[in-house]
């Protein structure tokens, strides 16, 4: 029998979980101790974009047609296998294999996550409930994520290798909660394979869709531009923090500070539900482009107040464009249209990574 609250806070489960890996949540800071500069970081970031730009759009096809908690359980299991293969790298190119793991992880929670819920509160009647989920969701995400970088001096004390072995416990540990959640009439049929003729016909309903939805594909860019500048400064911070002059043992707070201010953004959409899309997204653009150029004063205090203000118009914008691309998209490619979304994401952080990496090494 399907229970709705299980459900979701099943869901919430799986995102805090998800969320809180020690050596996942200091990747930058664990490379740059290691010895890697920031251009090579960058290009690390990159490569992760790239497996995520082509594999994200077939990762939503398979959720929409083999099932929503079929594609979570891949994507935990690939988690895992990221972490493990980072444990045991020894050079760039093991480096890169993980990172690419751990894009095809994203890829398969990405959107599909969203979906699930989605479909859930619309099998109960209750989808105007989503705006409340989505930002309940996101907050725990990003609290659960900033309480991870608490622990990025110890990840640092610890050396990467048991820092990525926590992070493969905690992952088997989110596998776990993932499989209890309930299959929903929006995401496949139990038992069914996906063939090449029913995914084509996916690829182009969905493309069909975006081809005439223009608020969907402009929505879409302009969401992934802001996500883009405001994920790559918290980046790279960790790496800048400590070379600025924050002590080790500062920088785990540093960074859960930074998180907070997601969290804050998640929760602060609430309050801006009568300003229009528009309006909302140029507070958020205009926020994050401040708090990227004052970044660059070699300060600590600024610039941890300028990841943390990059972080909350980040995740305002966020959530109020997952909400809007949800109302727009029908619910049999609810996970491939929002892979779509991810892609574009991808698509700008393939190209701004190395450049910032080249900007804030300067």
């Amino acid at each position: 029998m399907f229970n709705l609250q299980r459900q979701l806070c099943t869901l919430y489960a799986n995102s805090a979980l998800n969320a809180f890996q020690i050596a996942g949540a200091s990747w930058v800071a664990l490379l740059a101790a290691r010895g890697y500069s920031l251009v090579e970081i960058g290009m690390a970031e990159s490569v992760f974009h790239f497996t995520s730009l082509l594999g994200e759009v077939p990762s939503g096809v398979v959720s929409d047609m083999w099932g929503r908690k079929k594609a979570m359980v891949c994507s935990q299991c690939l988690l895992v296998l990221a972490a493990l293969a980072m444990l045991v790298s020894r050079g760039m190119p093991g480096i890169l294999l993980a990172m690419a793991l751990d894009a095809l992880s994203y890829n398969f929670s990405s959107g599909t996550r969203e979906a699930l819920a989605y479909d859930s509160l619309k099998q109960e009647g209750r989808e105007g409930d989503y705006d409340r989920f989505s930002s309940t969701e996101l907050m725990i995400y990003r609290i659960s994520g900033a309480a991870a970088t608490l622990c990025a001096g110890l990840a640092l004390a610890i050396g990467y290798r048991k820092a990525y072995l926590i992070d493969a416990l905690l992952g088997a540990a989110c596998l776990a909660v993932t499989l209890r959640l309930k299959e929903t009439g929006g995401g496949g049929t139990a038992g069914a394979r996906p063939d090449w003729a029913r995914i084509k016909a996916c690829f182009r309903k969905s493309f069909d869709f975006l081809r005439g939805e223009k608020r969907a594909v402009r929505l879409i860019f302009l969401n992934a531009g802001v996500g883009a500048a405001a994920t790559l400064l918290g980046f790279f911070l960790q790496a800048r923090l400590p070379a600025c002059g924050l002590p080790d043992a500062v920088l785990g707070p540093a960074l859960f500070v930074m998180g907070l201010g997601g969290a804050v953004g998640a929760r602060a959409v609430l309050l801006f539900r009568r300003w229009r899309y528009g309006q909302v997204y140029l507070l958020a653009a205009a926020g994050v482009a401040v708090c990227l150029g004052l970044s660059f004063v070699r300060a600590p205090v600024l610039m941890i107040a300028c990841g943390s203000g990059a972080a909350l118009f980040d995740d305002l914008i966020e959530v109020r464009s997952d909400i809007r691309l949800n109302q727009l998209v029908p619910s049999g490619q609810r996970a491939t249209l929002l892979s779509v979304s991810s892609l574009c994401f991808s698509l700008v952080m393939i190209g701004l990574s190395p450049l910032l990496g080249k900007l804030f090494s300067m």
